[in-house]
């Protein structure tokens, strides 16, 4: 691998585009390249088996394309496949897990809200996480049903979103939290709505900003850190890329349909 090859990113769609923005902002010297796999969104409705070959087929392509590192940028691919990703190919991985941990050692009404995809919840690796930092926390998770194909289709500050989402977030609304912690990459782009619903007092994390700063920090442990400016990114969806396009905004990159 060369300093100059690129990062590579999948994500069951636009959402994982959260995590770009944060990836890019942070070095932009890299080459970034993206798929967004729509046709197959939402991963969290797929068994862990589907899920496990959806990643296999993007990472295939990534290193086709000449990625010298992966980010799982969607939280139901991370918490299902990142195992079996980084005992089959022999390229460094960036997973993304919801950030139970510091909402937990944060929370001082040691009560706080998940949402998240079903898959993401349901998963080993989450359990794990959770049961590690919350044990004397009120943890309240709820499964973003629907929200996930809102933002693909271009919805997600819709009128119709904001009453689903209402209607999703009232377990965690009736509780006293004092931090939410959105546990999908399509979830930031709802922020908006989510802070016209929730008390002012509740603080929303996302992973976006961590995943920058260690994917970052691997590139540099293995001298890999890219030193000169390398080309826009590059942007591949298997949907109608004006969705795409839509999330991305005034970005210099390249968007384009692949069918993979």
């Amino acid at each position: 691998m060369a300093k100059s090859d690129s990062i590579g990113m999948f994500d069951s769609g636009v959402g994982g585009t959260s995590i770009f923005k944060e990836i890019h902002e942070l070095m932009p010297l890299e080459k970034i390249i993206y798929l967004a796999d729509s046709k197959n969104a939402p991963y969290g409705k797929k068994t862990k088996n589907e899920i496990i070959e959806l990643a296999y087929k993007n990472t295939d392509l990534l290193i086709e394309m000449g990625c010298k590192i992966i980010v799982v940028a969607c939280n139901t691919a991370t918490t299902n496949a990142i195992d079996q990703l980084r005992e089959k190919y022999n390229v460094p991985f960036i997973g993304i897990e919801p950030a139970i941990k510091k909402a937990a050692l944060s929370s001082s009404k040691k009560s706080i809200g998940v949402l998240a995809t079903k898959g993401t919840l349901t998963s080993k690796l989450f359990s794990k996480t959770s049961s590690t930092y919350t044990k004397d926390i009120q943890t309240i998770e709820v499964v973003g049903k629907g929200l996930v194909e809102a933002i693909e289709s271009g919805k997600a500050t819709a009128a119709s979103t904001s009453v689903l989402l209402k209607k999703i977030m009232q377990p965690i609304l009736e509780k006293d939290i004092d931090y939410l912690v959105l546990g999908c990459t399509h979830y930031p782009y709802l922020i908006p709505q989510l802070e016209k619903i929730l008390p002012t007092r509740v603080k929303i994390i996302d992973s976006g900003k961590a995943v920058a700063r260690q994917t970052r920090s691997v590139l540099k442990f293995g001298n890999q850190l890219a030193e000169v400016q390398q080309d826009i990114p590059e942007f591949y969806t298997n949907k109608n890329p004006r969705i795409l396009k839509r999330f991305l905004g005034d970005i210099n990159c390249k968007i384009r349909y692949l069918n993979f």
